[in-house]
């Protein structure tokens, strides 16, 4: 109710934010006692008991509605939300796992909103959770090769100038790169993934790039292509 009430309060042109919003929406059960309201730069009002107000113009495209109630849209109130909750990092962990939210759409709110208080810290956060998946993926992919017999893989092989190959069969020179969501976040990391690849593909290797949609939902096809490439 009071997150109703606060919305009643901010009008049409005020977005409830941050883990008010994540309440709201399901996305956690522990509701702030201060409920968060953004209104437009331009409002010139004062913020009864109960309310923390801020005064940014929120992009069309982070502003939702949710039973009624004008809030942050999902991606924007994810990111708002772990970067000021004790465990922010777990918060966003289980945002991921449960698929609430697209690693590639909270990219897009973070670049949307770059700048804005707390983005900086909810990027840092994003980041490290994306990692922390992308190394899930690794495993997965190690697990289906045991499964499969492929054995001969070798994980994280030092390549020189610090920089490690995901998954490397030395003996037949084949590389397998994963391209997982952290990357894709990262600009100076994708860059020096693709100067990687390139220096590999120089070198003789043969390089196999495969994403979170060939591991989990076309195995297969995948160990398919890793068989294709160890028969060269």
């Amino acid at each position: 109710m009071r997150v109703r009430a606060a919305a009643l309060w901010a009008g049409p042109s005020g977005r409830v934010h941050g883990p008010a919003a994540a309440c709201w929406g399901g996305m956690t059960d522990r509701c702030p006692r201060d409920i968060g309201v953004t209104l437009p730069r331009g409002a010139r009002r004062l913020a009864p008991g109960g309310i923390t107000l801020r005064r940014r113009d929120v992009p069309g495209p982070d502003r939702a509605w949710i039973r009624g109630v004008a809030v942050t849209a999902e991606h924007l109130t994810v990111l708002e939300t772990c970067a000021v909750l004790p465990d922010g990092a777990g918060f966003l962990d289980r945002v991921l796992q449960r698929r609430v939210v697209h690693p590639a759409l909270l990219h897009e709110a973070y670049c949307r909103n770059a700048g804005a208080h707390g983005m900086a810290a909810a990027h840092r956060l994003l980041v490290a959770a994306l990692d922390r998946a992308d190394s899930e993926l690794e495993r997965m992919l190690l697990r289906l090769l045991r499964a499969a017999g492929i054995g001969g893989v070798v994980r994280g092989l030092p390549v020189g100038g610090g920089r490690e190959i995901d998954l490397a069969f030395p003996a037949e020179r084949v590389a397998i790169e994963l391209d997982g969501w952290a990357r894709h976040t990262d600009p100076d990391r994708f860059r020096a993934d693709r100067a990687k690849g390139n220096a590999l593909v120089a070198r003789g290797w043969t390089l196999l790039r495969f994403t979170w949609h060939d591991v989990c939902d076309a195995p297969e096809g995948t160990l398919a292509a890793i068989r294709r490439a160890l028969r060269r």
